[in-house]
């Protein structure tokens, strides 16, 4: 009985040991383009959908996450005549360190850089019991609700107004029951007890789906950002207001009458 006892210990000890705890992950990011209060001929010019890729790297409970340069380098910026939009998060660099859950973020702002200081804000999930396969990876499905506020612009009367309004997203993440590490997609970092493989968020708005996965992985790359103006979050929302008051000043007729449109998450 304990020769049996000792070889399933062994058995077991070689599974935990063969856990993938390090590695690459391409995601492929799906956003639904809302059009509403557009002026109808330009709302027909806009795509209903934009995809990009980014990449997660992770090793020694730390993560990197990043957009991968699209062929045409366009940065995440589509115009057209009378309308441009930006997807929200486009040229951000996220580096977390999951064991201290400290955060740090080079994100771009009308064309200036930030780095902003920030802990790892962790949601109340719910596991449910169901369960399916990701890139060969069997995952297990979890929902929350993440609850914040955005900043919503729009033109009455030939002026820029703006206004912060309460948003309330359904979340849903599928992470790999047999990949141990805390990390996800964008802001989706020390989550879950699993690295998260395909993430909805706001019923299909923004959809992040792995389309690659690897063990290899250069573990010096994973690093915090070092380029731009360092920030808190509280004094990167004090930034960020006063350079759209300015903006709305700058910009009394919207800029000349093009449609300018900011996908955020």
């Amino acid at each position: 009985m304990k020769k049996i006892f000792f070889s399933i210990c062994v058995v077991s000890g070689l599974f935990a040991n063969a856990q993938m705890k390090e590695g690459k992950v391409v995601y492929e990011r799906t956003i639904q383009i809302q059009r509403r209060n557009m002026n109808p001929d330009v709302a027909n010019m806009v795509p209903q959908s934009r995809k990009d890729n980014f990449e997660l790297l992770f090793a020694n409970n730390q993560s990197l996450w990043q957009a991968i340069q699209s062929a045409d380098g366009d940065n995440g910026t589509v115009s057209g005549p009378g309308f441009m939009f930006r997807m929200a998060g486009s040229n951000d660099v996220i580096y977390v360190n999951l064991d201290t859950k400290k955060r740090l973020d080079q994100r771009e702002l009308f064309d200036r850089e930030y780095l902003v200081e920030d802990s790892v804000r962790s949601l109340s999930w719910k596991l449910s019991e169901e369960t399916k396969t990701i890139l060969g990876h069997p995952v297990r499905k979890a929902t929350s609700n993440r609850i914040s506020t955005r900043m919503q612009m729009s033109m009455e009367n030939g002026e820029m107004k703006r206004q912060e309004v309460p948003d309330t997203a359904q979340v849903v993440a599928w992470f790999a029951t047999d990949i141990p590490v805390s990390a996800g997609p964008s802001e989706f970092q020390g989550q879950l007890p699993g690295l998260i493989l395909e993430l909805d968020l706001n019923k299909g708005r923004q959809v992040f789906t792995a389309v690659e996965l690897s063990p290899k992985v250069k573990v010096s790359d994973i690093k915090e950002p070092k380029k731009g103006k360092r920030l808190t979050e509280k004094e990167f929302v004090l930034e960020r207001n006063k350079l759209m008051e300015e903006m709305r000043k700058n910009m009394p007729n919207g800029g000349g009458g093009r449609d300018v449109i900011r996908i955020t998450q």
